[in-house]
């Protein structure tokens, strides 16, 4: 995937944020289409195919939770949050919502270049995935379909947002293998992830708190900051 085959919507109200930020990310090779609200951006995410979107949180018409909230009924498009919000609530609402990730106003050009360049990135690994993977595989109760990106537990269908069902998908392959934070944020996020050390806790609790009593302590806490997936649950 070439920067010039990539197609950013970017959801912006404010005329001279989005003129900016626009005419940067072109200068990069990216295309861009620009929403100034949010109808006109489901209408464009609808009509458009874009790769990934750069998302306002206050927007006029539907703000960008409400946005966020519909697209990710029908697709796992990457996210990202352009957001004045940096309350530990507001940020962990958003991810609970899928959020792929966020960046906070006023924010460096080149932050949001590097955020960009981490997805684009699981893109290609995710797409090189497909190409060579098994479709689907099974650790104990939990299942993963990598093609129609679902994942069960006890054969129940359980709904996970993109990092959540790449993230246990990460611990699945390798089940009994502790995995620290930077490895998962890594193999997950990037090399390069310019977020808090924290996301993986975050992300971790949200996947216990889906998979309910008693298959949330499939994933086990190892010495405080490692993770590992026993396929044998331990009450």
């Amino acid at each position: 995937m070439d920067e010039k085959d990539v197609k950013i919507l970017l959801v912006e109200d404010e005329e001279g944020v989005a003129s900016f930020v626009k005419t940067e990310l072109e200068l990069e090779g990216y295309q861009v289409i620009w929403a100034q609200d949010g109808k006109e951006a489901l209408e464009l995410f609808k009509n458009k195919d874009p790769t990934l979107i750069l998302l306002d949180w206050m927007l006029p018409v539907y703000d960008g939770i409400t946005v966020l909230r519909r697209i990710r009924k029908q697709s796992d498009i990457p996210i990202i949050m352009l957001t004045a919000k940096n309350s530990a609530s507001d940020i962990t609402s958003a991810l609970d919502q899928g959020l792929d990730d966020y960046i906070t106003k006023p924010f460096d050009i080149e932050e949001l270049f590097a955020r960009i360049r981490v997805i684009l990135r699981r893109l290609r690994r995710e797409n090189k995935h497909k190409n060579t993977e098994t479709t689907s595989f099974t650790c104990g109760p939990l299942k993963v379909d990598l093609v129609k990106h679902k994942f069960y537990c006890n054969d129940e269908k359980i709904y996970l947002t993109p990092k959540e069902f790449a993230l246990i998908v990460e611990l699945m392959r390798d089940p009994e293998t502790v995995k620290s934070r930077d490895e998962l944020l890594n193999a997950v996020w990037g090399y390069d992830f310019v977020g808090q050390t924290n996301t993986v806790d975050v992300y971790i609790r949200n996947i216990r708190n889906k998979l309910g009593t008693p298959y949330k302590n499939i994933i086990k806490t190892v010495r405080g900051l490692d993770y590992c997936l026993r396929v044998e649950n331990e009450s």
